[in-house]
């Protein structure tokens, strides 16, 4: 799958769900443009600037139109045909694509949280080993990037569903899952409709501080 970033020896992946109509932008939020460059070029670079590798990139709606306006060099591309059921196929789907890999974690990243940065990602990164669960945290809210260790990939997919991603795995092993302090440095705020897009070009998000990011809470 290319060349492998590693932490140690531990290869960690990442997997940017981009597969979504965007019925609200009226089309692919991988196609959104933020300050000149796709949403999905923009999540494919912090993946790869926060250590991981390989990135695969999980399309789905509009796929041949994405292939043709993103830089997928150095992307693997996988085709979730069953998109339109939510994000937990594309989850699933992108797993079954990392089975014959090297990597000992998953990183996942959204194509519509442009304001997740590649420190976040480190910071996950840096947690990695196969039985890790852990996702970021803002200020009292969790959310993405979120590291799945290979150990759980099976159980994550077979959990999946809908638009719950890894929700609900995460909830059943809740005493497992770390929560990783990234507001000092990061934004989750999702990008849902063009209002969102505007108001984040007009007004970008100052990340509040938040704890010393040396400490990994455990929590449910």
């Amino acid at each position: 799958m290319g060349c492998e970033p590693t932490h140690g020896t531990r290869p960690v992946a990442a997997l940017v769900l981009a597969a979504g109509a965007g019925r609200r932008y009226g089309g692919p939020k991988a196609l959104v443009t933020l300050d000149g460059h796709l949403l999905l070029d923009r999540a494919v670079a912090t993946a790869r600037g926060g250590g991981c590798g390989p990135v695969l990139a999980v399309l789905g709606a509009g796929a041949d139109a994405v292939r043709e306006a993103a830089d997928l060099t150095g992307v693997v591309p996988v085709e979730n045909p069953d998109w339109a059921t939510g994000l937990g196929s594309s989850l699933r789907a992108g797993l079954r694509a990392l089975r014959d890999s090297p990597a000992v974690a998953t990183l996942v990243l959204l194509v519509d949280m442009p304001g997740v940065t590649a420190e976040a990602v480190r910071r996950l990164v840096a947690l990695a080993a196969p039985e890790t669960l852990a996702v970021a945290g803002y200020a009292d809210r969790r959310n993405h990037p979120v590291l799945l260790g290979r150990a759980h990939w099976d159980g994550v997919a077979t959990l999946a569903d809908g638009d719950a991603g890894a929700r609900l795995y995460l909830r059943r092993n809740a005493e497992r899952v770390r929560v990783v302090p990234c507001a000092d440095i990061a934004d989750d705020t999702d990008l849902d409709t063009p209002a969102d897009l505007a108001r984040h070009r007009r007004t970008p998000v100052v990340p509040a501080r938040s704890p010393d990011p040396s400490v990994a809470a455990s929590g449910g």
